[in-house]
């Protein structure tokens, strides 16, 4: 007989390899074992944002130079607009809304995911400059 729960696999796990696994999991580019944030809690302003410096599984250094994640203000420009778009698509298409109450739902969704927004553009960010090795898993 054979057991399914014990062949079932962790979510997303099927993507790991995948410049998505990292983005989505914030796991090190590289080697997509390691977490690259010292706190898992998002809606801590003091720690939203603090990474670790090297890569607890395979020691990558996460900052490449002094600033390197300024680059990620502007893909967090890009993923705020396509967050914006999403809400507006869904506010207009969906429940018919007039404009200002699409404006005010933009800008309150826009305040909330405001942390997940800047993790997952500095996610996106590092990526662009690391490559997954499978031999540092």
């Amino acid at each position: 007989m054979i057991n399914f729960d014990a062949q079932k696999k962790p979510p997303m796990q099927f993507l790991k390899g995948h410049k998505v696994y990292s983005v989505f999991t914030g796991t090190c580019p590289v080697c997509h074992s390691g977490k690259m944030y010292e706190s898992s809690g998002l809606y801590r302003p003091t720690e939203t944002l603090k990474m670790n410096e090297h890569c607890p599984h395979c020691n990558t250094k996460f900052k490449i130079e002094p600033s390197f994640f300024y680059g990620a203000m502007y893909v967090s420009y890009g993923v705020g607009v396509a967050f914006a778009i999403a809400v507006f698509l869904v506010g207009f298409l969906v429940f018919k809304l007039e404009r200002f109450e699409i404006l005010l739902t933009i800008v309150t969704t826009l305040v909330v995911l405001l942390p997940v927004i800047l993790r997952l553009s500095r996610n996106i960010w590092i990526n662009f400059f690391f490559k997954f090795d499978p031999s540092k898993v």
